[in-house]
């Protein structure tokens, strides 16, 4: 018979533990939930977690409307699946060991789904200076996840289009590269192609020929934003938190974010990734019902 370690973790606690009912009713829930979580949106079963995806689920069950204790209850419920785990030797290591539940009063950042980051891009249109250099601006706060700050610092030799990437001198001094698309790609040749020569060295101008200003960038978006049907308040840094998450839901690791995002600590990262709870809550309504 193929290996079940979450019906043998339930046998344990119900024979040899002695569990009530109710609280073995508990424990099935919180597992199933966890399983259906890891299955639709990861793609991965219980032996292939690790810490990022226990982190993840609660900010999910969090977004979900989910109660402090509610969530803190389902991370004992993991907590008490892994060590069992570990004993049986079903692993050589415990991912849930070291996960806490974020401190309190702690909120999910608002960001913009990917269909909202697409009409955001379709907004600038026409092929005047203006209209190229805003759909440039767009494009590469998204494919980069700079900070609007590191943005308008940039100079026209920090981006190396045939190779797809910008040298960004980010807090502290501490320089990084960041690789960017071909959309990006796409949308700087053009704008660059309509940008002034002989001006400042900055990658950006106003109409003056000037470096832009962070508080120009947040005015610009305000303004495409209002001819969307997005509705949320949106600034630069939402952009970075979307460009973060995004990532995370198509697989890549959160150090890799870290180190784009060129954050000191790990735990500055986390705060930024979140899933998209609607589409997940849709999938999980559905499934609801089934056996674990």
């Amino acid at each position: 018979m193929p290996l079940d370690p979450a019906k043998d973790f339930l046998d344990y606690i119900s024979k040899e533990r002695q569990f009530s009912p109710n609280t073995l009713k508990g424990y099935r829930r919180d597992l199933k939930q966890f399983r259906f979580f890891l299955a639709s949106v990861k793609g991965r079963d219980v032996l292939g977690v690790r810490a990022q995806d226990i982190y993840d689920f609660l900010l999910w069950l969090e977004g979900e409307g989910y109660s402090r204790s509610s969530v803190e209850r389902k991370l004992a419920t993991l907590k008490s699946f892994y060590k069992f785990l570990l004993k049986a030797e079903y692993l050589e290591k415990n991912p849930a060991k070291l996960v806490k539940y974020p401190r309190k009063g702690k909120k999910l950042p608002v960001i913009l789904s990917r269909n909202e980051i697409s009409q955001l891009l379709e907004v600038p249109e026409g092929d005047d200076f203006f209209s190229l250099r805003d759909r440039a601006i767009l494009e590469l706060l998204y494919a980069t996840g700079l900070r609007v700050s590191e943005m308008v610092r940039l100079d026209l030799w920090d981006v190396n289009l045939q190779e797809r990437f910008v040298k960004v001198k980010g807090k502290g001094g501490k320089d990084r590269i960041v690789p960017f698309g071909k959309p990006a790609q796409r949308a700087l040749v053009l704008y660059l192609n309509k940008r002034p020569h002989g001006q400042s060295p900055a990658l950006f101008l106003n109409k003056f020929g000037r470096r832009l200003s962070a508080r120009w960038v947040q005015k610009m978006l305000d303004r495409y934003i209002a001819q969307t049907s997005i509705k949320k308040k949106i600034s630069p840094h939402k952009i970075r938190h979307s460009f973060a998450t995004h990532l995370l839901q198509m697989g890549a690791d959160v150090r890799t974010i870290q180190e784009l995002l060129g954050h000191s600590s790990l735990s500055t990262t986390q705060k930024y990734t979140h899933l998209d709870l609607e589409s997940i809550k849709e999938q999980y309504d559905k499934a609801k019902g089934g056996e674990l």
